[in-house]
């Protein structure tokens, strides 16, 4: 049976019978290495969790994102380029330490290492190795070497491999990203011409940075949201060149914006906070704008296609190059993922059954999130 006919036999019969690959009941567990618990990954050799759901005593997260980081945890070891990111979010009470990419360190007999992830600044795959076992929990990440903003996904040999899988359907393929920000930049020259304001919604960390990364500065002014200003601020700390940008809310309240640019988080969209812009062109930056309906949901005028996750296509290439003996899925659509590895001779299964909501791509804290700017 072909790789497409696979597929569709999964779809067809997870929608007609609502059976599909059990979610575990009972916890998940490979060796000492990994348990899969209410809380999260679980390392019981080394007593701390990946990426915990709930605040622990030790976490180890992939990237600063709160859906991996969470608020609460008393210690906190991750990759060093996403420190700045990871602190600004984190309550500093917090003990932190920080590993280079390849560097590693060793909890009860478990030797950590980090290793990029090209999602996001500070993005990495968490390596546990014990007992002669390796097992790579991804975070969130993506192939290519086009983000000037963050190190480009590794492949990292393991005999166990947790995997997201937030874009886990064979309709999500992603165009070059070059063409996409050709994209970007034609839409805001032809709104420039007519004297609009450009109005590009990406979230406040990782994708706003990444777009701000590409835009065509001869074309306009370039402005942001606080959101958005903060998460750029924490990036130039970090060392990464962005080009200049201006806070909305150090500006006059009737200052002219016309032929600029606004990069704001979506949940701005629709407030009063983007009333001060006058005729405006809007538009949303994500993975999720490749369905039509979520552009209609969301009520703007363009959708660009760019997500800082895998495609369906580079999901497959991650598992092959990664060759693991197991693979765990998770985050997204995780039941169907795995039964495709598990029809193509994978050993694989789904550690949860909720597909994410559109939205939810690269979910991070929105408290402030749409500020009085006035």
């Amino acid at each position: 049976m072909g790789k497409w006919a696979l597929y569709l036999d999964a779809i067809q019969r997870f929608f007609a019978t609502k059976e599909f690959l059990p979610v575990p009941v009972e916890p998940m567990s490979f060796d000492s290495l990994l348990v899969h618990t209410k809380k999260g990954l679980y390392c019981s050799a080394g007593d701390f969790f990946v990426d915990p759901r709930r605040p622990v005593d030790r976490a180890v997260v992939s990237h600063a994102h709160s859906d991996h980081a969470r608020y609460g945890c008393r210690r906190y070891l991750a990759a060093a380029p996403g420190e700045r990111l990871l602190r600004m979010r984190m309550n500093s009470d917090a003990e932190f330490e920080f590993l280079a990419y390849g560097e590693s360190t060793t909890l009860g007999g478990v030797n950590i290492s980090f290793h990029p992830a090209g999602h996001m600044l500070g993005s990495a795959q968490v390596r546990l190795e014990h007992q002669g076992k390796v097992a790579v929990v991804t975070g969130d990440y993506k192939l290519g070497d086009d983000d000037s903003t963050c190190a480009s996904w590794e492949p990292v040999r393991c005999d166990l491999m947790v995997t997201e899988s937030t874009f886990g359907l064979p309709i999500y393929r992603w165009q070059p990203a070059e063409a996409i920000f050709g994209q970007i930049n034609a839409w805001w020259r032809s709104n420039q011409e007519r004297g609009l304001c450009s109005v590009l919604y990406g979230y406040a960390v990782g994708k706003s940075q990444r777009l701000l990364s590409e835009l065509d500065t001869s074309i306009g002014p370039i402005y942001t949201h606080g959101a958005v200003e903060k998460g750029t601020q924490a990036y130039r700390d970090s060392g990464v060149t962005l080009p200049a940008t201006q806070y909305v809310g150090d500006l006059p309240r009737k200052h002219d914006y016309r032929g600029g640019m606004v990069v704001a988080v979506p949940s701005a969209h629709g407030t009063t906070w983007g009333r001060r812009f006058g005729k405006t062109s809007t538009a949303m930056a994500s993975g999720w704008m490749a369905i039509r309906g979520a552009r209609r949901r969301r009520s703007v005028d363009r959708g660009f296609i760019l997500s800082d996750h895998v495609d369906w296509p580079s999901l497959l290439t991650a598992v092959e190059q990664c060759d693991p003996e197991t693979v765990w899925v998770t985050h997204g659509y995780s039941a169907i993922v795995a039964r495709y590895l598990v029809e193509s001779g994978r050993n694989a299964i789904a550690l949860d059954g909720v597909v994410r909501r559109e939205g939810e791509e690269d979910s991070v804290d929105q408290v402030a999130d749409v500020e009085d700017e006035s």
